[in-house]
């Protein structure tokens, strides 16, 4: 994601237990307790006054995102507010963090907030798939967390591979025939949706196999990589309230110590060693890039399987990609209703703009986001994101999703779990397929 955050940290204290319903229940939700309301964040559009810059603002702390059409949001408790206020920013509520649930936690620990899962939830569903699906998946253990290398529990960095296997598929190397796709989702823990749009993705899959003829084409061509969980330590902490979820970012790492309850860790988007940049802030700073690049055991999870997996066909950073580079690259983040494409560390083009462009919009038809470069009009950047680093290194088109708007109750971080069928999923599927199919000849042209 590229979004620049501050800790929210006092949301811990306060993300206390909220009765919920059992599915099916027509009962309203309970109100929200006076005392956690007059805690809790918010969203609000912001108008700067003379002099003061979104990049300066983010420099200050403040959760910085923007909407559908690069409007500049804030995430501020009222205190944040207040504060904002006193600086002569003009703000405009425009919904609020947390949604009314409609059913409780399941007792298994497989979900939360109404249903989204939980890193065991994802766990189980891996080798749920993989065991019935022996002929279509690979499951691998690419890497641990940071608290699994700490023995403080944690767990495995988990991808699956899905493809009609043959020999040589699925193979940790770049040697293998198939075009690959890969599809990489919550690494900012708190972007909920997006662990969800993988789940499905693969579901529809294994699902669809032999019964739609367009989605066992694409199976029997292409190697269908997914990563549904980059950072699970940070979802365990989001996910341990689950009426009302912390709002983690970033990883766990809190060897720098000296911060807050919730306020250590580092922004695994930040931590790539592709234009990595030291000042994007301190220990407890929500874009906190680690104390060198490729810092984090989750980062070096990730780029191992990339390095492994995809050739490298463009040589010198300034140089575009072969024209017969395969593969397409997807990570995806929340919220915004966006396509980013490369670069997005500075509003200088890539080398393939053009092309990365073109490819953008076409996904873009199927879920109506709007494609961009650069800081996307905001005023802020993000060196050091695995996007960037994919397409710096290798050439392979790579692409943020910005899942979901700014407000309403499928809007921002936390949105109801009905959002995902309703909109999410609906809207993101045939992007998927589509990014997938175009794996094949990236820098040509599809239909």
């Amino acid at each position: 994601m590229r979004r620049i955050a501050t800790s929210l940290a006092a949301l811990a204290a306060v993300a206390v237990a909220v009765a919920g319903f059992a599915p099916g229940s027509s009962a309203a939700p309970a109100r929200e307790p006076a005392a956690q309301a007059d805690t809790a964040p918010a969203y609000y559009t912001l108008k700067l006054p003379a002099g003061l810059t979104i990049a300066k603002l983010v420099d200050d702390g403040y959760d910085i995102s923007h909407g559908h059409g690069t409007r500049p949001i804030v995430v501020a408790t009222p205190a944040e507010a207040k504060s904002l206020r006193d600086r002569g920013v003009l703000l405009g509520k425009s919904g609020s963090v947390y949604q009314p649930l409609v059913r409780a936690a399941d007792a298994t620990g497989t979900t939360y907030y109404g249903g989204y899962h939980t890193v065991l939830g994802h766990e189980q569903h891996n080798a749920a798939v993989a065991s019935a699906h022996p002929d279509l998946v690979k499951l691998y253990d690419i890497g641990d967390s940071w608290k699994k290398t700490k023995g403080q529990g944690g767990h495995d960095i988990q991808a699956l591979c899905i493809t009609k296997l043959t020999a040589g598929d699925c193979a940790l190397n770049s040697t293998g025939k198939k075009p690959k796709f890969v599809l990489h989702t919550q690494i900012h823990a708190r972007e909920l949706s997006t662990g969800e749009l993988a789940y499905r993705w693969i579901d529809l899959l294994v699902t669809s196999y032999g019964k739609d003829p367009a989605i066992t084409s694409l199976v029997d061509s292409r190697e269908l990589w997914v990563v549904p969980m980059a950072n699970p330590d940070g979802v365990d902490v989001v996910a341990s309230s689950p009426s009302r979820p912390v709002m983690q970012r970033k990883n766990v790492d809190n060897a720098k110590g000296g911060c807050s309850s919730g306020d250590a860790g580092v922004d695994l988007n930040r931590n790539s060693n592709f234009q990595w940049d030291v000042n994007e802030g301190g220990p407890c700073d929500e874009t906190y890039p680690g104390p060198k690049a490729v810092s984090e055991p989750e980062t070096i999870a990730i780029q191992g399987l990339l390095d492994k997996i995809f050739r490298d066909t463009k040589g010198d950073v300034g140089q575009p990609a072969a024209a017969d580079t395969t593969g397409v690259f997807l990570t995806l983040h929340s919220f915004g209703n966006d396509i980013l494409a490369p670069y997005g560390y500075t509003n200088t083009d890539a080398p393939d703009k053009a092309a990365l462009v073109a490819l953008g919009k076409k996904m873009g038809a199927f879920n109506g986001y709007p494609t961009t470069t650069g800081d996307g009009g905001v005023g802020y950047f993000a060196p050091g994101a695995t996007d960037d680093w994919l397409y710096g290194t290798r050439g392979v088109p790579s692409y943020t999703f910005e899942v979901g708007p700014d407000s309403g109750s499928c809007g921002g971080f936390f949105p109801a779990y009905s959002c995902m069928d309703s909109t999410f999923w609906p809207k993101n599927k045939g992007a998927f397929l589509y990014a997938a199919k175009a794996a094949a000849t990236p820098y040509g042209t599809l239909p």
